[in-house]
């Protein structure tokens, strides 16, 4: 019997850690759709310079959250022998490698608000301090429990602040830091003239396709694999995150006009909504959670790129992630409850207070981190450079070769 149950001991550890493996790797390959969706939709001049953000932020994001912002986050280091560490199938590394993935999806998020016209050095080293200390602070907070705020709001309104997947812990954090970002970096030279808005027209359609679709099937391993054990999956949050993307195509080709700029960003805001509640919603309390998101997203970019001139976001990052991973952190409250169908389990009251404090959280720390870069060493391209675009004035090479 001992023989038996070693056994069977050893197929639960290795098949966990294939598990969240898989889900690792998915959500690595979404970090090409945030490349080729920034690409795609950034001028020609500009997409080196995107490709090559998304390849570097993740790798510093990778070091310094192994270094510093996964203690931070679950008080746990990788400073013991490798013997240590391969434990288990080595489960402990390939869940922070899960968790990794995660943390350097907020600079690829930051990356594509503030396209176009940022310096390169002094982004990244922003990028390596909210990953290595703004991020894991607050998802140590609603993921590990830290400083008892789950706890308050447990007991306080009968249930903590649920966010299975991160639409708020990821999502919300990377959208709000970004437009504390995009603030202070200002709008692109050329973009008004005499108060009238200029239109950038998304340099190549297809790439920009492509990165939503690759972003759209990587974002099953980010949702479903957050169970982070075999026995935790549930199809439930595969077919509640299949028809929140649907409800984002519909309503964004509806209010968008057949737009693909908002076709393909629209399954994008109907995911990022989903994702905190799509262990526990109904698929048609999903369903409304995607469409609803993929309407704040149309209708938003547009106000912004029309309206408020002061906020140039060229992806339209904080209504995608920002205000679109608020959203689907109340909605969480709503159909997750069994009033609407849901598994229960939740509190609306602790839904938005959750919210709020991601979202404070988020400005503050993007606020101190890139004013302190603004004030040192600045942030933004010369007026010069931002003309000739980011690929020659950074990279000294243009995305299509001359013979």
């Amino acid at each position: 019997m001992d023989h038996i149950n070693s056994a069977v001991e050893t197929l639960v550890s290795s098949s966990n850690t294939l598990f969240i493996l898989l889900g690792a790797i998915m959500v690595f390959a979404m970090h090409a759709g945030f490349a080729f969706l920034e690409v795609g939709t950034v001028r020609h001049k500009n997409q080196v310079n995107a490709l090559v953000k998304i390849m570097t932020d993740f790798a510093i994001s990778a070091l310094v959250y192994f270094f510093v912002g996964y203690q931070i986050a679950y008080g746990v280091t990788f400073f013991d022998s490798a013997e240590v560490l391969s434990e288990n199938n080595g489960y402990a590394l390939v869940k922070f490698f899960f968790l990794m993935t995660f943390a350097a999806a907020i600079p690829a998020i930051i990356s594509g608000g503030v396209a176009e016209r940022a310096k390169f050095y002094p982004m990244l080293i922003s990028a390596a301090m909210i990953v290595g200390v703004v991020y894991p602070f607050f998802e140590g907070i609603i993921w590990n429990g830290n400083y008892g705020f789950q706890a308050w709001l447990e007991s306080s309104f009968g249930a903590g602040f649920h966010d299975f997947a991160g639409s708020v812990v990821v999502h919300g954090v990377g959208g709000w830091v970004a437009l504390a970002a995009i603030i202070l970096l200002g709008t692109r030279n050329g973009r008004f003239r005499q108060g009238r808005l200029v239109a950038f027209a998304p340099s190549n359609i297809p790439f920009l396709a492509l990165g939503a679709w690759i972003l759209c099937i990587g974002w099953f391993g980010f949702n479903v694999m957050s169970a982070q054990t075999l026995d935790g999956i549930s199809g439930l949050v595969a077919v509640n995150s299949l028809m929140a993307m649907v409800g984002g195509v519909i309503t964004s080709m509806l209010i968008g006009k057949n737009d693909p700029g908002f076709i393909h960003n629209g399954p994008l805001a109907g995911l990022v909504a989903v994702c905190a509640g799509s262990d526990i919603m109904h698929p048609i309390g999903a369903l409304v959670t995607g469409a609803v998101a993929g309407a704040l997203f149309t209708v938003l970019f547009t106000w912004i790129q029309q309206k408020l001139h002061s906020v140039d976001d060229v992806l339209g990052v904080w209504p995608l992630h920002g205000i679109c991973g608020a959203w689907g952190g109340i909605a969480t409250g709503i159909f997750g409850s069994t009033a609407f169908g849901g598994l229960g389990g939740v509190s609306f009251t602790a839904q938005v207070i959750g919210t709020l404090a991601g979202i404070i959280i988020a400005l503050l720390g993007g606020f101190v981190v890139y004013g302190a870069s603004k004030a040192i060493s600045g942030i933004r391209l010369s007026e010069e450079d931002e003309f000739n675009g980011a690929d020659l004035s950074i990279h000294k090479i243009g995305s299509i070769g001359k013979e």
